[in-house]
């Protein structure tokens, strides 16, 4: 018996080194056939040189030696060629700074470009079918239902008090109908749950530098295995506030909210299988990403730039005081707010100026892309091959000087206005809200957001940074996110 039992443990040892060395067999031929098809690729691009097609300015591992400053490296490729492209494992990406080709992509021949399986295929463990990781009837129902909480009529009722809390609170109440501190169990996890999404954001942008992102990610290690665990942490937030909604609208019988998950939880009685809860949460990430991230970013980089340029944070406050009937005698912070209707914010447009020339050197989308759907020409004569990417780099182009002028690096918000009134340039020029069909929905409500608490904090203190001597870095995500947060010192404007 005990001879057996030897046997069966030599055997089932034997068996499992077998299998040991027959997956790490495979794991080689599978690097080695990525490799191998990259190089060839990457050889016969080069031999080619089609002067019909963008300038060649290296390989995805340019990218990868350069990533934890990917967003500058961008702007090298802008100084050089307004529209170039890399070589990435079986097809070209095109990185372009040029407004014309940027109105081409997302305008005149939108029907041309999707997100397109590649960059679906990086997006979707985090975004889902979320409405900025999909395309075609799923991005036209969610885009159709969320521009209900989008119009003018809500935006105006929309409380200055409310906009006043945090740009996380805010999104809350008007994306899920909820105030973030009654939520049963999430106020505690919500930090947990901001700092998991923090980082698997950046861990999927990753994705997009990484050859082997989809071999670690069966097996479950490195970048993937704590990507993972931040997303079971993301899941386990959303899925409860979904529970949660749902059961505070039985409890009011069904009755509409005017929230944005409560349109998509009504809509999905009518459709429950595809309307289920994994695509609610989709939904629910796809948003918050919108609302928080980009909005909490702006307002950093915002406060970062009026601390380098004091007189503008003086002009801003002058602005704000001369807007504001009566702000210079009171100093109750709820009584300057309740002030701060829509007739007064529209008054500020040096304010206006000042967040939008933020916008324009720290856009909150740095890049964002699209791929080819088919062949196409360009409007600079380039040709496009299906499958092929197309990044127009937001943050590069808000630096160079053919798009602004010999001034494109310093931050002077005088730039926008015309006799003190604020002037609109073109989409395709300043794409921070992008453009076209998929221009952002929120455009107006994240002005309004930002201007009110701007305009609070700026009337009550002055800022300065806490070590004049460090400028802040960018952390590599789909936002622009100052890596370790902005650290200033707030003084009362009245001493």
């Amino acid at each position: 018996m005990a001879s057996q039992l030897t046997s069966f443990a030599a055997y089932a040892a034997l068996c499992l080194l077998l299998a040991s060395a027959i997956a790490l067999l495979l794991v080689v031929l599978y690097i080695l056939g990525v490799v191998t098809s990259f190089a060839v690729f990457c050889i016969k691009e080069y031999a080619q040189r089609a002067p019909d097609r963008p300038p060649l300015m290296g390989t995805v591992l340019r990218q990868l030696k350069n990533f934890d400053k990917i967003f500058d490296e961008n702007v090298e490729y802008a100084q050089q060629h307004r529209t170039c492209r890399l070589l990435y494992p079986g097809h070209s990406e095109l990185f372009t700074s040029d407004p014309a080709i940027i109105e081409h992509v997302l305008k005149t021949n939108f029907s041309k470009y999707s997100k397109g399986t590649f960059n679906i295929g990086v997006m979707k463990d985090l975004f889902g079918d979320g409405i900025f990781a999909t395309d075609g009837e799923k991005w036209k129902h969610q885009r159709k239902l969320a521009s209900h909480e989008f119009s003018t009529r809500v935006l105006r009722e929309f409380s200055s008090e409310l906009l006043m809390k945090t740009t996380m609170d805010s999104i809350f109440k008007v994306g899920f109908g909820f105030e973030l501190n009654t939520l049963s169990g999430l106020d505690e996890s919500s930090i947990q749950f901001s700092n998991a999404f923090d980082e698997a954001n950046s861990l999927v942008y990753h994705r997009y530098v990484d050859l082997f992102w989809e071999l670690k990610r069966y097996f479950n290690i490195g970048s993937e295995a704590k990507l993972r665990r931040n997303i079971q942490i993301i899941d386990d937030f959303v899925m409860k506030l979904i529970h949660q909604k749902r059961e505070q609208m039985d409890g009011q019988d069904g009755k509409a909210r005017e929230d944005i998950l409560s349109r998509f939880i009504i809509a999905s009685k009518k459709d429950p299988e595809t309307m289920n809860d994994r695509y609610l949460r989709d939904i629910v990430l796809n948003f918050l990403i919108a609302g928080k991230d980009t909005t909490a970013n702006t307002l950093s980089w915002l406060f970062y730039m009026l601390c380098k340029n004091p007189i503008v944070q003086d002009k801003v406050a002058l602005e704000i005081k001369d807007s504001v009937e009566g702000a210079e005698a009171d100093n109750i912070t709820a009584n300057f707010t309740s002030r701060l209707n829509e007739g007064v914010i529209d008054k500020m447009h040096y304010l206006h100026a000042t967040i939008t020339e933020t916008l324009r050197l720290y856009p909150a989308v740095p890049v964002d892309n699209k791929m080819a759907d088919e062949d196409d020409v360009l409007p600079n004569g380039y040709r496009v091959i299906k499958g092929d990417g197309i990044n127009y780099m937001i943050y590069a182009m808000g630096r160079m000087t053919y798009l602004w002028g010999e001034d494109a690096e310093e931050f002077r918000p005088e730039r926008w206005l015309v006799n003190g009134v604020f002037q609109q340039e073109s989409p395709y020029k300043f794409v921070s809200f992008n453009a076209g069909p998929r221009i952002c929905l929120g455009k107006e409500f994240a002005y309004r957001q930002m201007k009110i608490v701007a305009a609070t904090l700026i009337h009550f203190f002055r800022f300065k940074l806490a070590d004049e001597s460090k400028d802040p870095t960018y952390k590599p995500m789909f936002t622009l996110h100052i890596d370790n947060g902005l650290h200033l010192y707030a003084f009362p404007r009245s001493a």
